[in-house]
């Protein structure tokens, strides 16, 4: 299936503490740089906006689990 974008957090960090809460509860989940040619700038491409996505039969169950997002 699809992958959908759940939100969009700060950086890399953020994105890896939601991600590892969603899978803590059986929700699939991985995150790029919201930007792509942002991933070209080498040591830079890990700051800035980050998309996590998850799978679209998972987004009901994510946002229930992340309230607001």
């Amino acid at each position: 299936m699809g992958l959908v974008t759940l939100t969009i957090v700060h950086d890399e960090a953020e994105a890896e503490l939601l991600c590892g809460m969603l899978r803590t509860n059986d929700v699939g989940c991985s995150y790029q740089k919201a930007n792509v040619g942002a991933a070209f700038m080498g040591a830079l491409a890990t700051v800035g906006p980050v998309e996590v996505v998850v799978d679209e039969h998972d987004i009901a169950a994510a946002r229930e689990l992340l309230p607001g997002r």
